[in-house]
C-alpha cells in the first residue's frame, strides 16, 4: 500500500448509520483539513491522465472542492455538473435513477466544445449512476470521456460495472 494510499484511509472517517441505518459513510472532509495531503491527492488524481485532457469536471458538489482544485494547479478550464435549475443558461440534462428515486445533472450547452477531452472528478464512486449520468452528460455536449477519477471507491457496491470501458482511477478502494 502507498503512502498516499496510508494517509488517506487514516484520515477518512467512517461514520456507522448515515445518512440512514446500515450504511457506513466514508467523509472525506478531514483530508481537506491537511494541506499538503490535498495537494498530494490532488496530484494523484491527475497523474494518470496528465497530457490527455482539455477540461476538468466536476460532480456536484464535492466533486467541485477536487475538480476545480485540479483546474486551477493545472490552469485548465472547469466545469460544474449540477443539480437541475442551478445553472442560468442553456442545459443539456442527463436523468438517473437512485435508490430511493430519481435525478439529473446539468451543464451548460457552451461549456464543453465539441472533441474536448474531459477529465470527470468526484469525491467518491459507490454505485456509480451519478459518474454514469455524468459521463453520458459529457457525451450528450460532444465532449469525449477521458475518463474519471475518484478519491474513494465503494469497490463492494459495483460501481465500476455501471461505466462500460471509461477509464477509472481511484486513490482509495473500499472492498
Amino acid at each position: 500500500m502507498s503512502e498516499l494510499v496510508q494517509r488517506l484511509r487514516s484520515t477518512v472517517r467512517s461514520i456507522p448509520d448515515f445518512p440512514k441505518p446500515g450504511i457506513l459513510f466514508r467523509d472525506f472532509t478531514p483530508v481537506l483539513l491537511d494541506g499538503k495531503l490535498v495537494d498530494d491527492s490532488l496530484k494523484a488524481l491527475w497523474a494518470p491522465f496528465d497530457g490527455q485532457v482539455d477540461i476538468i469536471a466536476g460532480i456536484e458538489s464535492r466533486g467541485f472542492i477536487l475538480g476545480a482544485s485540479i483546474a486551477v494547479q493545472r490552469h485548465m478550464p472547469f466545469v460544474p455538473m449540477r443539480k437541475p435549475g442551478k445553472l442560468p443558461g442553456e442545459t443539456y440534462q442527463v436523468s438517473y435513477a437512485l435508490e430511493y428515486g430519481n435525478d439529473a445533472l446539468e451543464v451548460h450547452k457552451d461549456a464543453i466544445p465539441k472533441g474536448a477531452r474531459v477529465l470527470i472528478v468526484d469525491d467518491l464512486l459507490a454505485t456509480g449512476g451519478t459518474a454514469a449520468a455524468s459521463a453520458r452528460l459529457v457525451e450528450q455536449a460532444g465532449g469525449e470521456v477521458v475518463g474519471l477519477g475518484f478519491l474513494i471507491e465503494l469497490a463492494h457496491l459495483g460501481g465500476r460495472a455501471q461505466l462500460g470501458d471509461h477509464r477509472i482511477e481511484s486513490l482509495l478502494i473500499y472492498e
